[in-house]
């Protein structure tokens, strides 16, 4: 019997994902645990392993589709001793959701839709059935090509594609906006106007009247741009957030840095000696954080409708800007590890994330976060909380300001550290404490090495 390769969920969040790259072919025998494709999700791209063994028998889905969605068939398996050719037209009878058909509560029922993203195209095995169009002919495309297109005003048929046979995809549709090859979408016809209304987006003609045609091009929302945008809402739209800001002292730490950057061993690379490392300024706020959060440990939790959930260790998000977006991750059990680790790892998740190669688990979670805009002159911001985590600090430059020291007026390092907190877990006196403890570690730094 054949067997049936679906989209897997790579994340509890997972609703969609880009099929990147094929790494079998059709007539490959493959066994369990040999990598069968890329996965592109909102903000890694993972590789997908056999469960099964057998030949490959079809490709379903062609590498480099956008938007297909979870538990949809991309791919048949002909089982030890069936015939291959069988198994590729017998295969696909899949529980993949049925595309385009009437209104369906079960398929609508897989992964819950946040309220503030827009309503997804109905779940189907790609390829999907493709809309007519206004000569009545059909055009085959990927359901991501189709919102791109409604949301630009602009008619399929009049889009050459670029995939598999023909088929309109996401690159055909940006070519067409950025060059106005493509004709406006024909006035709505009277089916279409039936059709049930749809959540429109920030492109919409409501925003796009109010500028001059032409003086303005459109960037199509990617996977990431669109999660970050709907956690921030929701965040944003939950999260009844108050802001506490503390001025820290730097000077003993940048000495105590400075000291240790230079006590560094060597190690042997590939481009010669090396430090085996070499620590930042935000090394030691990732450690202050967490060993505040190990002093204050009410303050580390996170918020649920029946019971707060008390975390036994402190795991650390670290902002990390990249291409177009940006992604947190974390460092687990940071209270634990030297400075000199956390240097290391951080070094490494930021290096993967701007590859796109981070597993779900190195970035989903966390109890508390640091967002550093200090390197670009920033002298203080506040953040928004990061669900499910409870508090996340703002860190702002070091600049020199004057400060009293035994009673006399000192030129001083001085950073200002503006803490968010979710006031339905930590109440003010407690996220006081909190960010008093983790000036405490900023400015008597030696107590981060004991």
């Amino acid at each position: 019997m054949p067997i049936n390769i679906t989209m897997p969920a790579l994340s509890p969040t997972m609703e969609e994902g880009n099929l990147s790259k094929w790494l079998v072919k059709e007539g490959d025998k493959v066994k369990s645990g040999d990598v069968l494709a890329e996965i592109e999700t909102d903000k890694a791209t993972m590789e997908v392993e056999s469960v099964d063994e057998g030949t490959v028998a079809k490709l379903v889905v062609a590498a480099g589709t956008e938007g297909v969605k979870v538990n949809a068939l991309i791919a048949i398996l002909a089982a030890d001793g069936e015939d291959v050719s069988a198994a590729a037209a017998g295969g696909g009878a899949a529980p993949a959701p049925k595309a385009e058909a009437a209104p369906a509560p079960k398929a609508e029922a897989a992964p819950a839709q946040k309220a503030s993203e827009p309503a997804p195209a109905a779940a189907a095995p790609v390829p999907a059935a493709a809309p007519a169009s206004s000569s009545g002919a059909k055009t085959f495309s990927s359901p991501l090509a189709r919102r791109l297109a409604k949301e630009a005003g602009l008619d399929l048929s009049a889009v050459a594609g670029s995939g598999p046979h023909g088929r309109v995809v996401k690159a055909d549709i940006e070519k067409a906006v950025a060059s106005g090859g493509a004709k406006p979408a024909p006035a709505a016809a009277p089916q279409a106007a039936a059709a049930p209304a749809m959540a429109k987006g920030p492109a919409d003609d409501t925003v796009l009247k109010l500028f001059p045609e032409g003086s303005y091009e459109l960037l199509p929302h990617d996977g990431m741009r669109k999660t970050i945008a709907s956690r921030l809402t929701e965040s944003s739209q939950t999260v009844p957030s108050y802001f506490v800001s503390m001025d820290c002292e730097l000077d003993a730490l940048m000495k105590l840095r400075a000291e240790i950057n230079k006590s560094s061993p060597m190690k042997k690379t590939d481009k010669g000696e090396v430090p085996a490392f070499k620590l930042s300024v935000n090394d030691f706020i990732i450690k202050a954080m967490a060993l505040a959060l190990r002093d204050v440990p009410m303050a580390n939790a996170s918020w649920t409708s029946t019971a707060r959930v008390l975390h036994k260790h402190a795991d650390v998000g670290v902002a990390v800007s990249i291409p177009d977006g940006l992604i947190t991750p974390i460092v687990r059990k940071a209270e634990t590890k030297t400075l000199s680790a956390i240097s290391n790892e951080v070094k490494d998740l930021a290096r993967r994330a701007r590859d796109k190669k981070l597993k779900p688990e190195e970035y989903q979670g966390g109890t508390t976060s640091v967002s550093n805009l200090g390197m670009f002159g920033v002298s203080n911001f506040t953040s928004i909380v990061n669900l499910p985590q409870a508090s996340i600090v703002s860190i702002g430059a070091g600049v020199e300001k004057p400060v009293v020291r035994q009673g006399e007026i000192k030129v001083g390092t001085v950073m200002t550290a503006t803490f968010a907190f979710d006031h339905r877990v930590i109440d003010g006196a407690l996220g006081a404490e909190l960010a008093s403890a983790f000036k405490r570690y900023i400015e008597n730094p030696m107590a981060m090495l004991v």
